[in-house]
């Protein structure tokens, strides 16, 4: 493989080509390890929580917009400007990139994830759905890869083969864009051409596929550590079905929908795909569960948003594993000695609209975790991603960990800003949440409950 990781070595300094509570959750970790870190900003983040934590900061882009934290060359001019040994890409922007990780590494420097290549394997989804079914683990029926030609006879054909309704994705991408359900074939050429487009503004590759489109299901994820030296920890599933537009809002480990042979069969193709990969550093493996039945849908070559309900139930420190395996090959937890304890909970809270923070009190207690960059009188731009902080728990139990996130978003208060707070607690407290039986369609079913003022 080209621009492999350069493990077995001690680093002293990372810089962190990210912004926002991912760089912040880093940092800390780093700061653990004895590490040093440098930080890298738009103007706009000049006064942002990681630039103040940081040892080093550099200015990468004028501009107050996500643009700045795209800009591959600069970073890497800014990891080597400042000494650092190895670049940490935190959460979207590049952390799935196999061009950045390249560039990282043909530039001497250490890219903590997985080789370039198996990020590019990983990235291409229909690919990475031949290479789940190979290791054993089901996939949901669907096709090959589909040019911008919905009205193709052959696209036409596989569609009405996996039977309508059918959901067309991105090949390349994720968090919703390029994609598409279709619920009758005179409408399958249309949103192809649509869903390609899409694709191709956000991916810069309008390839898509088709799969089946289930309408219950569960969304369900798989975390994995891997040292690339063979050894694969599984800490256990998550479960990210509260959903609005397939952007997670809440999330909790373990999941209630997933029994012990479920957890056994996932990890049972998880880990010699990984081990075959020689993976190297965190990732998840994302389901549909409908049942007793789990369909692989993609793989996540980096840390995820809601690593923390991982963290609290495993009891491990996910960024530091995942340094020591890039930079050193190597993790200090035992893959066959992870014991799964308790139950964790996270709520992403969100901003409805930029501003100044004018007060922030943090709720405390057993068992509360915030991680968040704001802090009292710190400015929300617009020009970013909308999650401005999480809020774990974590408890013996589910009904104790909800009871617990009850409580800790009741002292949660961020003014100057609107935010989903109201939104969260309407949502922990609704009986069917509470009942732990639900499917990514819940969340909308509860938007109408609350238009409708029930």
């Amino acid at each position: 493989m080209s621009g492999k990781n350069k493990p077995n070595t001690k680093v002293k300094r990372i810089l962190i080509a990210n912004r926002g509570e991912i760089a912040v959750r880093v940092i800390r970790s780093c700061r653990e390890m004895g590490m040093e870190t440098t930080a890298v900003y738009s103007q706009a983040d000049k006064d942002s929580l990681h630039v103040k934590l940081a040892d080093r900061a550099v200015c990468i882009g004028p501009a107050p917009s996500s643009q700045s934290y795209l800009k591959m060359e600069s970073i890497v001019m800014a990891a080597m400007h400042t000494n650092c040994e190895a670049v940490h890409p935190g959460v979207g922007f590049l952390s799935e990139n196999a061009a950045f990780a390249r560039l990282v590494n043909d530039s001497g420097l250490i890219f903590i994830g997985p080789d370039p290549d198996v990020i590019e394997l990983l990235g291409d989804k229909v690919r990475a759905r031949e290479t789940a079914q190979s290791f054993g683990l089901p996939v949901t029926p669907g096709t090959g890869a589909v040019a911008d030609n919905g009205a193709a006879e052959k696209t036409m054909e596989d569609a009405k083969k996996l039977g309508f309704p059918v959901i067309i994705k991105a090949a390349a991408g994720g968090g919703g864009k390029g994609m598409r359900i279709v619920r009758k074939p005179e409408d399958l050429a249309e949103n192809i051409t649509i869903a390609s487009r899409e694709a191709l503004s956000n991916f810069a590759d309008g390839t898509v596929f088709i799969e089946k489109y289930l309408e219950n299901p569960r969304h369900v994820e798989l975390q994995v550590l891997a040292d690339g030296n063979g050894n694969v920890a599984i800490l256990g599933e998550r479960d990210c079905t509260v959903q609005k537009n397939h952007q997670k809002l809440i999330e909790e480990s373990p999941s209630p929908a997933v029994t012990d042979k479920m957890r056994k069969a996932m990890a049972a193709g998880a880990v010699p795909m990984f081990k075959e990969l020689k993976y190297r550093g965190a990732g998840t493996i994302e389901f549909l569960v409908e049942g007793e039945s789990f369909f692989f849908m993609e793989v996540n070559a980096r840390v995820q948003v809601e690593h923390p309900v991982s963290e609290f139930v495993a009891g491990v420190d996910i960024i530091r594993e995942q340094i020591l395996a890039c930079t050193e090959g190597r993790m200090e937890i035992n893959p066959n000695e992870i014991y799964l304890d308790g139950w964790s909970i996270e709520c992403r809270i969100n901003a409805l609209t930029p501003g100044k923070i004018s007060r922030l009190e943090i709720p405390g207690g057993p068992g509360v975790r915030f991680d968040s960059f704001i802090y009292n009188g710190c400015s929300v731009s617009p020009h970013y991603d909308s999650m401005i902080a999480k809020l774990i728990v974590y408890d013996i139990d589910r009904k104790h960990a909800v009871a617990r996130m009850n409580r800790a978003l009741g002292e949660l208060v961020i003014d100057g800003i609107k935010t989903n707070i109201d939104t969260q607690k309407r949502v922990i407290n609704h009986p069917v949440f509470n009942g732990g039986v639900f499917t990514t369609a819940w969340y909308s079913d509860f938007e109408k409950e609350t238009e409708n003022g029930r």
